[in-house]
């Protein structure tokens, strides 16, 4: 897709998010052990994805990424 538009100037990328801590991931926690398969042992937080999708945004020569939190 980054290919395809990047001659009429549009970029195109994209924020993969893993676990982050919300309502709905709460009940995951308390059955599993998925900290055990995450790099860092811990779930992300929503600033997190917030910060990756401000980088984004503000990379106005950035085209065909992808951001995995």
């Amino acid at each position: 897709m980054a290919k395809e538009v990047a001659s009429r100037n549009i970029c195109v990328n994209l924020v993969a998010p893993g676990y982050i801590t919300t309502e709905m991931t709460a009940a995951l926690k308390e059955t599993t052990n998925l900290t055990s398969i995450i790099p860092l042992r811990k779930f992300g937080v929503p600033q997190d994805v917030a910060e990756a999708v401000c980088f984004v945004v503000d990379s106005p020569y950035m085209t065909g990424q992808v951001s995995m939190l």
